[in-house]
């Protein structure tokens, strides 16, 4: 009887266990499933709570589940199941707030999990709209936690009043927490994800800017460098337009130099109107230093003529960037929307350093223009001053030869006898007319040399008789103080091929000056001998030496050395002379000195003209000059490079593309090339190549000056130096020297014998008295 008793308790006891097992084992799968989903939440998040909230209504035995997320003082629906589609939009519609109206509102105020029995019976249940469309009676929910933050909000119901037992409360407490990790994951992953935008927009940015930046400093064309940065300005800036002022100081007003995305017509109207320092938003931005924005134009009361006509064209917000230097105004960009709206701190920030990179560009584009105006003037000057010392020169020759003619008959005594103080002041008259006629003279051609108008007649001709020319004109003046001139010529000098008559000029000028200062009873020695392919002279004197402080003034306009009393007065124009001279025929001066002890005057030319396929080219006026080809597409950069090469006694050759420098490379075979990198068709990597594959050119050296900034790339292709615009003078002729094509003196060299011998420490290039 007791077994038969017992047997009914024995499998309940086992159904219950049962029971649990399945509860168990199906715990067990959820759990399994909501971690699996986990593991993929950076992915797909939405999906891990969908999860989530429908293992939690199956394991919970309710007929809806739904994860809130807190946005502000509200909550947005994230994930749910079980919900009509009346219910979502009504509460889309109609959001929960975050207080105690709604059991979400408790539980994410309180922070622990609370359920009500039946909302009917709650007096404190605010949302009966929601419970008469979705009609739940009993209702849990838990607070999403993490790190002591609330996140939001897991909430199940059902529709009978059935109160959720602590089995089910801790289902939902576990559930909870993992929808929170899912969220902060989420919210990671987002974060994450514009972190990497916005670095992947800041790297993008400095890419734009240095490539503005290289495209804008490689030019020196105001118009071309202000359309570039305003272009990019509003590309980079998200605008729909803009223009570019610039700063014009002695009006205290702005000049708009272009625009970009404007019609024709407004570019007109900006243009014509005055945008002034103190009175327009342009002006305060500059004067303040920082950038200014208007974001509705409709919303400004008094509007200035600048954004007046801006708002008459439809424009509605604007924002205006000084572009300065220091201190100083130079312009202003100004961007434009057709859109009202604020600009944001990252476009704000961007435009600041565009337009500070600018600044520079724009700077040398304006010294560029002012020095081409500059030039411009110089050479007219230039004109009429030769123009005017010529006509001067012709003028002044009549009289004189009329006070030289008369004096010279009238001490030959043509006309009678001479007292001896009409002979002493007639030879005065003689010798102040002769030395006019000298000055003259000199001013002359010191005139056609700097104009580039002197010929040169070139000629072969004995050394030896130019020597001997050059000491008969001053033997009778050294004999008359005692004064012995001796001559060597080394035996290897035979014939030259030169100007005889500059050569002969410059000797007679040296051998003068040299007789000048020599002391009573001295010497004066005439060396010439032959120096590889080159003539060099020196006129050796025991005079009083020069000053180190005069070696370079003496060879300056008008100035004479300090070096002791002078038998005769100068005309201070024969050094200098001499020397322009020489480098016109392709050669170097030098001074020796030492006080008390003597000057050496020095001078070389070369002894040959190069033979036709030498790299030395010969120029209209005979002499000869070495060929440097500049290949660039760009004017400005063309201009400047032959500027930079101008005086150094070269031949520029310019080429426009990659095929035109290969063509004129192959015809002139230069002393050096000048190669840009950036070139229309075939660029300057391919240009080097094929100058290093061809045996006829492989041997030219190549400087590449770009904007690129790739010198281990380019010096790898073969390149003999490498620039990086923009490039000074002095780093130009620099790379120039060192690769050969031009002499230590700045002069150029041919290529087949090499650059000009460097001149020794103890003999700077030209300086001597006159």
């Amino acid at each position: 009887m007791v077994g038969e008793r017992d047997h009914p308790v024995d499998e309940e006891r086992f159904r219950r266990l049962e029971r649990d097992y399945n509860d168990a084992t199906e715990q067990f799968v959820a759990m399994n499933e909501v971690l699996t989903a986990l593991g993929r939440s950076s992915s797909d998040p939405d999906a891990v709570l969908d999860t989530v909230v429908e293992s939690a209504r199956r394991l919970c035995r309710c007929e809806a589940a739904q994860v809130y997320l807190i946005d502000g003082d509200q909550f947005v629906l994230s994930s749910s199941v079980g919900l009509s589609d009346e219910f979502v939009r009504y509460v889309d519609e109609h959001p929960f707030q975050r207080d105690r109206r709604t059991l979400i509102g408790r539980v994410t105020l309180d922070r622990k999990v609370q359920q009500i029995a039946d909302v009917l019976s709650d007096p404190e249940y605010g949302r009966q709209d929601v419970q008469e469309i979705a009609r739940y009676r009993t209702l849990v929910s838990a607070p999403m936690l993490l790190d002591d933050d609330v996140v939001g909000a897991l909430s199940l119901w059902r529709s009978e009043v059935d109160p959720f037992d602590a089995r089910a409360i801790a289902l939902l407490e576990a559930f909870a927490a993992q929808a929170a990790i899912v969220v902060r994951n989420a919210h990671l992953v987002r974060e994450l994800e514009q972190r990497s935008a916005e670095l992947a927009r800041r790297v993008e940015q400095l890419e734009a800017l240095s490539d503005v930046g290289a495209v804008v400093s490689s030019s020196l064309v105001l118009d071309e460098v202000l359309q570039n940065i305003i272009m990019n300005a509003v590309r980079f800036s998200g605008c729909d337009g803009g223009s570019i002022m610039e700063y014009v100081e002695e009006e205290r007003c702005f000049s708009v130099r272009s625009a970009y995305a404007s019609s024709a017509e407004l570019l007109r109207k900006l243009r014509g109107i005055r945008v002034e320092l103190e009175t327009t938003l342009v002006g305060r931005a500059a004067l303040e230093g920082h950038p200014i924005a208007v974001a509705d134009l409709d919303t400004v009361e008094h509007l200035d003529p600048h954004l007046k006509l801006l708002h008459d064209d439809g424009w509605r917000s604007v924002l205006a960037v000084p572009v300065l230097r220091g201190d100083r105004i130079i312009g202003a960009l100004v961007v434009r929307r057709k859109r009202p709206g604020a600009f944001s701190e990252e476009t704000v920030e961007f435009l600041e350093t565009f337009a500070s990179q600018s600044a520079l560009a724009v700077w040398n584009a304006q010294l560029f223009r002012e020095l081409e105006t500059k030039t411009a003037e110089l050479q007219v000057v230039s004109q009429h001053k030769s123009e005017f010392l010529a006509s001067m020169s012709h003028e002044l020759r009549t009289p004189l030869n009329a006070v030289i003619g008369f004096s010279e008959v009238l001490l030959e005594r043509m006309f009678g006898e001479l007292n001896e103080r009409q002979d002493e002041y007639l030879r005065d008259i003689l010798s102040s007319g002769r030395h006019l006629l000298q000055l003259l003279n000199d001013i002359l051609d010191l005139s056609k040399v700097e104009a580039g108008r002197m010929e040169l007649s070139t000629s072969r001709f004995s050394v030896r008789s130019v020597m001997e020319y050059g000491i008969s004109m001053v033997r009778e003046r050294a004999g008359l103080h005692g004064i012995a001139v001796t001559l060597e010529v080394d035996p290897a000098v035979d014939g030259i091929e030169s100007d005889e008559l500059r050569i002969k000029q410059v000797l007679v000028n040296l051998l003068s000056n040299a007789v000048k200062f020599t002391p009573d009873g001295g010497h004066v020695d005439v060396v010439a001998r032959r120096d590889g392919d080159e003539l060099a002279v020196t006129v050796t004197d025991d005079g009083p030496g020069i000053a180190p402080d005069d070696r370079e003034r003496i060879f300056e306009s008008f100035q004479q050395g300090r070096r002791g009393p002078q038998r005769e007065e100068g005309t201070g124009l024969g050094l200098t002379l001499c020397r322009r001279i020489v480098t016109l025929l392709g050669g170097r001066m030098w001074l020796e000195s030492e006080l008390g002890a003597g000057s050496t005057f020095g001078f070389s030319v070369p002894m040959h003209r190069p033979a036709p396929s030498s790299p030395v080219a010969q120029d209209g006026d005979g002499h000869h000059l070495p060929v440097i080809v500049v290949v660039d597409d760009d004017r400005a950069s063309l201009d400047l490079m032959t500027a930079y090469l101008d005086g150094l006694g070269v031949r520029v050759v310019l080429g426009r593309d990659g095929n035109e420098g290969i063509e004129l490379i192959r015809a002139h075979a230069p002393a050096a090339v000048i190669l840009d990198i950036r070139l229309p068709g075939m660029d300057g990597w391919s240009v080097l190549t094929t100058l290093r594959d061809d045996e006829a050119t492989r041997d030219i050296p190549v400087v590449i000056v770009s904007i690129l900034d790739e010198r281990s790339r380019g010096l790898a292709h073969g390149a003999a130096d490498y620039l990086v615009k923009p490039v000074g003078r002095d780093d130009l002729v620099g790379a120039l020297r060192r690769v050969g094509a031009v002499g230590a003196s700045g002069t150029g060299v041919d290529a087949s014998t090499g650059p000009a011998a460097d001149l020794p420490a103890s003999t700077p290039p030209g300086r001597g008295a006159s």
